[in-house]
């Protein structure tokens, strides 16, 4: 089973899918998941809109929308992330862009994992799952580089 990265009406941002991947699995992996077939559709806002539109009957733009085919313990699903509005949510936040992209890839697999943010409640335990998620990236990276000097 693997992770996918795919573009449509956009480019893939500059990420490192190997380290990305091993993350996902990883954080996968605390709430007691595998990983079955992921595939992240980067896109923009016009596409992410007819996206939402087409599926979930929803007119408004958006970061994200996952579509989620878990069965059982293993994850799996279609992510589309509008890099447009990530871009946007980056300036409006004072993040950078990449960090915003980590969230809300990570966002998508919390997802799958069973993590909801419908209401306030549940918003606020997506937010400390994710800020858990990028520690634990912040920890892969400092161990990968010490490896790789």
């Amino acid at each position: 089973m693997a992770i996918h990265y795919f573009a449509e009406e956009t480019q893939v941002p500059a990420i490192k899918k190997r380290e990305i991947s091993r993350w996902i699995k990883a954080v996968a992996a605390t709430y007691g998941k595998t990983t079955g077939e992921i595939s992240y559709i980067f896109c923009n806002d016009s596409r992410i809109l007819e996206v939402n539109r087409q599926y979930l009957q929803h007119d408004y733009y958006t970061d994200i929308i996952t579509f989620d085919y878990t069965e059982g313990n293993r994850i799996s699903g279609d992510i589309f992330i509008s890099l447009d509005t990530v871009k946007s949510n980056a300036q409006e936040y004072g993040q950078r862009f990449e960090d915003e992209l980590h969230r809300i890839i990570i966002h998508g697999i919390l997802h799958l994992c069973g993590i909801k943010d419908k209401g306030e409640k549940e918003r606020q335990q997506m937010t400390r799952c994710e800020n858990q998620a990028l520690e634990q990236l912040s920890v892969m990276q400092a161990e990968a580089q010490k490896e790789n000097p």
